[in-house]
């Protein structure tokens, strides 16, 4: 397994994250952002990578529309979709991930044939491009998210992964260690993301080993489901910015590298 920290596609994030002693980037290039600016920085990631011996893991695109109201693609957000997959076959990154939204107009089962559709037609782009598709089990426009819709759209798309985040399965009320140990096969990326829920609410996410997830049992699943992706560390918490904000981080490092075994 690698470690590595969500950044922004500019050097200081390579820089930074050499001197953490992480091994990758994940590129988070979400709703309201333009994939094409990162297209145009293919070069410069390319140095950034040699400069600093960071990899780029995994680039995704979170909260968009990717079907429309009646349940068609949106064309500009498959063309967003596809440029970013270029970025991630350009640079070397094995995997990209997205979601997909629900369309209230359609039934429910509509709705998993036009989400099992929309994965299928990434994936097919993605396959001739050495990139792996992994759809997020955040609930930011998308419910592709747990055991339930995860039968149905990965059970009818083999090559398909999850991107998973116990956080967020933990704040929804789920079990993250039962749908790790029947899902970790499918797994191609991990958010590493603290979470503390008190009484039933989310009351904030500090550093992960600071919180109250277990994170020594997840570790155990993922080696016995033999998972060799990326543990990505997002920071996430509107309390731990600027310096506390740094020095979490340095935490979650230190704390994460103790359970790794090199």
């Amino acid at each position: 397994m690698k470690l590595g920290i969500i950044g922004k596609v500019d050097e200081s994030s390579f820089k930074k994250a050499s001197e953490l002693g992480l091994d990758f980037l994940e590129f988070c290039i979400n709703v309201g952002n333009e994939p094409a600016k990162v297209f145009a920085d293919i070069s410069k990631i390319k140095q950034w990578m040699k400069i600093y011996n960071v990899s780029v893991q995994s680039i995704g695109r979170w909260g968009s529309d990717r079907l429309d109201t009646e349940g068609n693609y949106v064309p500009e957000e498959f063309e967003n979709c596809k440029k970013l997959i270029n970025v991630a076959s350009e640079v070397g990154c094995p995997v990209f991930v997205c979601g997909c939204n629900y369309v209230q107009k359609l039934s429910y089962m509509d709705n998993l044939n036009r989400a099992t559709e929309w994965f299928a037609s990434i994936i097919e782009y993605a396959r001739p491009r050495g990139v792996k598709v992994a759809v997020y089990n955040c609930r930011w426009n998308n419910y592709i998210v747990d055991e339930r819709t995860w039968k149905i759209v990965l059970g009818q798309l083999p090559e398909l992964g999850i991107k998973y985040d116990p956080s967020h399965c933990l704040v929804a009320g789920g079990n993250y260690l039962v749908e790790m140990r029947d899902w970790a096969e499918r797994f191609y990326h991990f958010h590493v993301k603290g979470s503390l829920v008190i009484g039933g609410k989310l009351f904030d996410n500090p550093p992960a080993g600071m919180d109250q997830t277990d994170w020594g049992s997840i570790m155990a699943i993922l080696y016995a489901k033999k998972y060799e992706g990326g543990l990505s560390i997002e920071p996430h918490s509107a309390v731990w910015t600027g310096e506390l904000g740094d020095k979490g981080v340095e935490f979650t490092v230190a704390y994460m590298k103790r359970l790794l075994f090199r």
